[in-house]
């Protein structure tokens, strides 16, 4: 039996969850999510307990902790690797990180059989944080690489534009910005859905299980506006 714990604070919302893995059984994974802007610090730690006492489970039965890594609120990414951290470094557990924007893209999938998705979150001053995803084997698939851009320059894989899409998150509040072409192509956008702790979980079983878990210390939150900054930083020294 395999036991992981998941949480998330990258949103307004702020959510827990715990998957229980059987072989021969159907996955049962026990959640928690509630809009509480500015209070994931005192409300995160309380939905893991909530969980596990509801699963019956203790924390030391834990195989290993999973989490939002982002791209997401740097505040809340900092509280959520921070408790996460917290609680695989006193179990003595691996430790999982998890893009939010995979977890918006699986979510989609699994509530509602999106196929081809563009998840996208506020970033904030003009700008989202963006992936874009085909699900196969109930699995979403990258096909981009996750970027921080203003919505005005998003633009879809070209081998698949002919496809279904839907853009999930935040982000999609957005809409007038975004260009022609896009508004053209998408059949639906939904912007009030934010990544959720019960599509984290899932996606963390199967890191998890394939062996790709971290060390507490190694996990570090994936801000992604920060790697923009480097990446103009280096291309300034190499001129």
């Amino acid at each position: 039996m395999t036991l992981i714990v998941a949480l998330d604070a990258s949103s307004s919302a702020c959510s827990a969850a715990l998957l229980r893995r059987q072989e021969g059984s159907p996955d049962e994974v026990i959640s928690r999510f509630a809009q509480t802007p500015r209070e994931h610090t005192r409300r995160l730690l309380p939905m893991v307990d909530e969980v596990l006492a509801e699963a019956g489970v203790a924390a030391s039965e834990l195989d290993a902790v999973a989490y939002g890594r982002g791209p997401g609120s740097f505040t809340g990414l900092r509280i959520a690797a921070g408790v996460a951290q917290g609680l695989a470094y006193g179990l003595d557990r691996p430790l999982v990180g998890v893009s939010t924007l995979e977890a918006l893209a699986l979510g989609g999938h699994l509530r509602h059989r999106y196929r081809y998705m563009v998840t996208a979150l506020d970033a904030r001053m003009g700008e989202i944080y963006v992936g874009a995803w085909r699900v196969e084997d109930g699995r979403p698939l990258a096909l981009m690489d996750e970027a921080v851009l203003p919505p005005e320059r998003l633009v879809l894989p070209r081998e698949h534009e002919d496809h279904d899409w839907v853009g999930l998150g935040s982000g999609w509040a957005l809409w007038d910005q975004m260009p022609a072409e896009i508004q053209a192509s998408l059949n639906l956008t939904v912007s009030d859905v934010d990544p959720a702790a019960e599509d984290m979980v899932r996606l963390a079983a199967e890191v998890f299980a394939a062996g790709d878990a971290q060390r507490p210390h190694d996990a570090q939150p994936v801000y992604l506006r920060d790697q923009v900054a480097w990446k103009k930083t280096e291309r300034k020294a190499r001129s």
